[in-house]
């Protein structure tokens, strides 16, 4: 009841994708997250959950962005972890923002790019670093960890229309 009635949501991620979905269902969030209305950010791991499967854990999403996540298949060091430059800034997160701007990240798994993307980075292959559909907004990268820019991404996620 409290997070229905919410104004807007932030739901961080971190850890493996199938203990995270393990856990949305002891509560029954996977049922209620996907039927919310409002404005939702999720953060790494969150963004991850809003996708159809993940080959982490063969685990299934909430299904709100049609894709796979995938492990990167890579001779580049895994996760990655660091600053990342993310091109292609699209949509109301990224007002104010100019491209390639840096954002930390840190991760092995990655959502290959898709029509909802908004914004992508470069780790051996392109893919999103953020997407969106309707009311949901979805960042790999951490935004608290981001310095300015992340910062503005919060500010941007506040600021929408709840």
């Amino acid at each position: 009841e409290h997070i229905a009635a919410a104004d807007r949501l932030i739901f961080p991620g971190q850890g493996a994708a199938q203990s995270a979905m393990e856990k949305l269902q002891h509560h029954q969030l996977e049922r209620l997250l996907p039927r919310l209305i409002q404005p939702v950010l999720v953060i790494c791991l969150g963004m991850q959950l809003l996708c159809t499967q993940s080959e982490e854990g063969d685990t299934q999403g909430l299904g709100i962005i049609d894709a796979t996540v995938t492990r990167f298949n890579t001779e580049l060091k895994v996760p990655q972890m660091g600053c990342n430059t993310i091109h292609e800034l699209q949509g109301p997160l990224f007002a104010g923002i100019p491209n390639a701007v840096h954002m930390y990240l840190v991760h092995s798994y990655y959502v290959p790019i898709v029509a909802e993307t908004t914004a992508t980075a470069h780790y051996e292959i392109p893919y999103a670093v953020a997407v969106a559909k309707d009311n949901f907004f979805g960042v790999q990268f951490h935004p608290e960890k981001s310095s300015i820019w992340g910062q503005k991404v919060l500010e941007n996620f506040i600021q929408l229309e709840a």
